[in-house]
């Protein structure tokens, strides 16, 4: 038997495959799939203070070995989220994170302090990182100072375990993964989308009706897997990573680089089975070579 369960703060992950905010629902729509009780952990789609419309039709468009999204933030609210989903799904034998957002820190503030009072909800992500809104989202996560004044905010506020998912538009993403930690993180979750955009050349027009957005998928993995490995030697807490993983391999590449946990995303548009079939992966590869605790992996990329 391996050991597979990995502590990121508080929070102990029966395994290390959790799936990325956005990409999987609410966990009701896969359950027809798999046990749901069988990953580490679901995080569920962004949850603002009011509810969104999200950005206007067409928000979504396929790339080589990718896709970009511009869904901005679509959502009901954190009154309904916790009023009338939380009640579906609390029963999960696994951890249920919410992804937290907001236009300013006092909304950042105000939803935190709502998710707080749910008792079977263990943990928050910060999403100081979305591309796809005009304000608020990726503006806190692009400067060491509005990072360390949101993260600081909720830190306050905030009892249970602390994620802060970062943007990979910044020019030293190591800088704000240190900042989120020395404000009260307690995880940092790499990355999130890269900002793209895309053409039709028949109408000229760009693909979104937002013009860029958020890139996913294997296109980014080699990106966001260097990120990774720079985050996990510039901060001592748990790195989350994400960014194309699309196999059981792909997610030891992470851990391999750093990370103590990874998330799925893109992958669960293409096989929602996905995130079940990597918990199986990971066991196998770790059987196959000999390893007992898959926290032995954790940073074992070898350079010499």
């Amino acid at each position: 038997m391996v050991k597979m369960s990995v502590k990121i703060g508080q929070m102990t992950c029966k395994n290390p495959v959790l799936t990325a905010s956005g990409t999987f629902g609410y966990g009701p729509e896969f359950e027809d799939f798999f046990d749901i009780g069988a990953l580490g952990g679901i995080i569920v789609k962004g949850t603002t203070l009011n509810p969104r419309e999200g950005n206007p039709y067409p928000r979504m468009a396929e790339t080589a070995s990718g896709m970009l999204n511009a869904v901005g933030l679509q959502n009901k609210g954190v009154d309904v989220f916790a009023n009338d989903i939380y009640p579906k799904i609390q029963h999960y034998n696994t951890n249920v994170i919410v992804n937290v957002s907001g236009s300013t820190i006092d909304e950042y503030m105000a939803v935190t302090e709502r998710i707080a009072a749910l008792e079977h909800i263990p943990a928050i992500e910060l999403n100081i990182s979305c591309p796809n809104v005009k304000e608020g989202g990726m503006a806190f996560g692009t400067s060491c100072v509005s990072a360390a004044a949101v993260v600081k905010a909720v830190r306050k506020i905030y009892p249970k375990t602390l994620i802060v998912k970062l943007s990979p538009n910044v020019t030293n993403i190591a800088e704000i993964a240190k900042t989120a930690e020395d404000e009260g993180a307690d995880a940092v979750s790499v990355v999130n989308t890269f900002l793209g955009m895309a053409i039709d050349v028949q109408t000229r027009k760009p693909k979104l009706s937002t013009i860029t957005g958020g890139l996913s998928g294997p296109a980014i993995k080699p990106i966001a897997l260097r990120m990774v490995w720079q985050v996990s030697k510039a901060v001592k807490i748990p790195v989350v990573g994400l960014g194309g993983i699309m196999n059981g391999m792909d997610a030891i590449e992470f851990l391999l680089a750093g990370a103590t946990a990874v998330q799925i995303g893109t992958a669960n548009f293409i096989d929602p089975a996905v995130s079940f079939n990597i918990v199986g992966e990971l066991e196998d590869y770790c059987i196959r070579n000999n390893v007992s605790d898959i926290n032995e992996l954790i940073a074992g990329m070898k350079t010499e």
